[in-house]
């Protein structure tokens, strides 16, 4: 009975991967729209999109923090900072009291164009979200997060591998 529950679990959990992937590609290529639509590269649209996300929820991140997120060398990622700043799209500021501290700030134009461009999705996946209770999509929350710290996990034992 034991291992019927977890090939259970096991093949649950390769539909929700299947799913997952499904909804990564999708958005990945809803990105990649978006960085033509502002003439930047994919990892420049990729990298705003975080900077303004961050900011939304009152955390803004520094140069080092994108880097992690996005996987960029700290090169590459100077680089990536620069021309979003000579586009207009982003400003480094120190704002912490450790004034070594860069804070990056998306313009107002890049977030009202993406918030232009991704009002369409956003109402729909919004209408697709309404149909459930709150305390479902909680849990929902809970289990992307907790199989997010899996992944995360797997990564920092690999790095340590390394």
């Amino acid at each position: 009975m034991e291992e019927s529950l977890l090939g259970g679990v096991a093949a649950q959990r390769e539909r929700l991967a299947e799913g997952l992937r499904a909804y990564g590609a999708s958005f990945t290529e809803l990105g990649r729209r978006f960085a033509v639509r502002l003439g930047v590269h994919s990892t420049d649209a990729f990298a705003l999109l975080e900077i303004a996300s961050a900011e939304a929820t009152g955390a803004p991140l520094s140069p080092a923090l994108l880097s992690r997120r996005i996987s960029l060398s700290s090169g590459a990622m100077t680089a990536l900072l620069n021309r979003l700043e000579q586009a207009g799209y982003v400003t480094r500021t120190r704002e912490h009291t450790d004034r070594r501290i860069v804070t990056l700030r998306s313009s107002a134009q890049v977030r009202e164009f993406a918030d232009d461009f991704f009002a369409p999705v956003n109402e729909r996946q919004d209408t697709v979200l309404s149909q459930y209770p709150p305390e479902l999509l909680h849990q929902l929350e809970t289990v992307l997060a907790q199989l997010c710290s899996t992944l995360d996990a797997q990564l920092t034992q690999e790095d340590r591998d390394l």
